[in-house]
């Protein structure tokens, strides 16, 4: 009876150890993996600062501004002037209450599968 219970055990203990030696190992599989994930990240947060970099490089008036030279007449580019933006006097008041009418129908033509924006593009042409 002993003797079995002396079997059993070593044998509990082996297979605990080995339980603890497997668990010890995909720890440090993932503790390996984190690393790697982590130089990763960090290589990508390298290249992308250096990309915003050149992008800001490139956008300087100074390095644009031939380039928009050189295509003015092909694109029909035009100079902005004053009047071309609105002032607030131009901007609608805002309603204290939305207009329960107007919804309603917008979601009655929306429900009926007609494009609202579609009609106003169509007919401002």
């Amino acid at each position: 009876m002993i003797r079995t219970l002396n079997v059993v055990l070593v044998c509990a203990s082996i297979a605990s150890l080995v339980g603890v030696y497997a668990l010890k190992y995909a720890g440090e599989d993932v503790a390996s993996e984190k690393t790697v994930l982590q130089r990763t990240i960090e290589r990508q947060k390298g290249d992308l600062s250096l990309l915003k970099a050149d992008w800001a490089f490139l956008n300087q008036p100074a390095n644009v501004a031939p380039i928009v030279a050189r295509h003015m007449a092909e694109l029909n580019l035009q100079t902005l002037s004053q009047n071309q933006f609105g002032s607030f006097g131009d901007l609608p008041v805002r309603l204290k209450q939305p207009d329960a009418n107007a919804l309603d129908s917008l979601f009655e033509t929306l429900n009926s599968g007609v494009d609202p924006i579609q009609q106003i593009i169509s007919e401002a042409n």
